[in-house]
């Protein structure tokens, strides 16, 4: 398999007027990385590859603690947007599994939480950690309770480490824990990673990742994927697994619900290579988006330098997929039912879910190739379930 370099880029800081030192820090590892993994190519949609990159901001007001100010009103625009300040479900008794770089439990937006449950793929400790930083990030946006507020903060979560510290893994080695997850009865699965499709052939692929997802689409757990982060060099179709049929894929947009620039767009035409039918409502892709444009994070402690703090903002599908992966447990936790285990669970759920993002997505009145069927309304998502 051949290799693929890619670019990180930066941009200007906005200006946080209660800030009176702020910059940027990007450190060698954050520069460029070449990701080859196996039989496909697949990449992290990071902070860092996402093409905005990761920031850290040096405070020094001392009457003031947390992050800065504009970070709390970019959460809060997001939470508007996507209609959580409208809902009173909170993720309870919903598992959701990450599978990702990690986590680190010491974050202060952590404090007092304990996981549900922890695998390492990549070094097999029993300590949970983050030697990279995206897997933290990520799960802070379901999970975080503290200055950052999660979508769904008392859902039960597992995180299985499955890439390393340089960002670096085997489509086998997700694949092995995607097993993990579903072995552990989880409801939803995210992942905020994509790369090159595999080729089907009628009740198979060629990768082993696809074949996971299509084992636990079948078990009735949601998988939640990323769209990907070409937009601004479109392969042509959104990234695999995200591009399985039953997976829900997530492109990304800003505080106002406009596309972010990088999000993959979606082909859903017939295709002769790689072989695809024309894909119909409501499977066609991405199925939705949902905050991918300066969306406010959590930076692991051992990422942050001296005299910074531990969160920062990011662009990318990948917020976006863990944003409406905490959405769908919120759905789940109103319709017990339709949960893994749930009396009416099942990948005739997964249909009806999908049928209900299309029908409750706002901003559009058919599905459109960066979209989607329109951006994340989780108020308007409960109410179509409960129709």
């Amino acid at each position: 398999m051949g290799k693929s370099e890619v670019d990180w880029e930066t941009v200007d800081m906005p200006e946080f007027p209660n800030q009176e030192k702020k910059k940027p820090v990007i450190s060698e590892k954050h520069v460029a990385i070449i990701l080859s993994i196996g039989s496909a190519l697949l990449i992290i949609s990071s902070v860092t590859i996402a093409g905005i990159g990761l920031y850290q901001y040096v405070f020094q007001n001392p009457e003031k603690s947390g992050p800065p100010e504009d970070l709390l009103n970019w959460q809060d625009d997001f939470r508007s947007l996507t209609g959580l300040d409208n809902v009173s479900v909170n993720g309870d008794g919903v598992s959701i599994c990450v599978v990702d770089t990690g986590i680190d439990l010491t974050h202060t937006d952590f404090a007092d939480k304990n996981l549900s449950g922890w695998k390492d793929f990549i070094n097999d400790r029993d300590v949970p950690y983050d030697d990279q930083g995206h897997g933290t990030a990520m799960s802070g946006l379901i999970w975080a309770e503290g200055w950052m507020k999660g979508v769904a903060p008392k859902s039960d979560l597992f995180v299985a480490k499955a890439m390393s510290s340089d960002g670096e893994g085997d489509d086998d080695t997700i694949a092995a824990a995607v097993d993990w997850c579903v072995a552990s009865g989880v409801d939803v699965i995210s992942l905020s990673l994509g790369g090159a499709a595999g080729f089907n052939f009628i009740i198979s692929s060629t990768d082993s990742l696809e074949n996971s997802v299509d084992d636990a689409i079948s078990a009735g757990v949601f998988v939640i994927a990323a769209a990907g982060n070409d937009g601004e060099n479109d392969d042509g179709d959104v990234s695999s697994p995200g591009s399985v049929e039953d997976v829900i894929c997530v492109g990304g947009v800003d505080r106002m619900g406009s596309i972010w620039s990088g999000s993959s767009q979606g082909d859903n035409n017939f295709n002769l290579i790689p072989p695809r039918l024309s894909r119909s409502d409501p499977d066609k892709k991405p199925e939705l988006t949902g905050p991918g444009e300066d969306v406010p994070i959590l930076i692991p402690l051992s990422q942050v330098e001296d005299g910074f703090l531990p969160w920062g903002y990011a662009s990318g599908t990948s917020a976006a997929t863990a944003w409406v992966s905490g959405a769908i447990a919120l759905l789940l936790q109103e319709n017990p039912e339709i949960q893994q285990d749930g009396s009416s669970g099942g990948s005739g759920a997964i249909s009806d879910v999908k049928q209900w993002i299309s029908d409750s997505s706002s901003g559009q009145d058919s599905h459109d190739d960066h979209y989607g069927y329109g951006v994340l309304d989780v108020e308007s998502l409960i109410a179509a379930s409960n129709a």
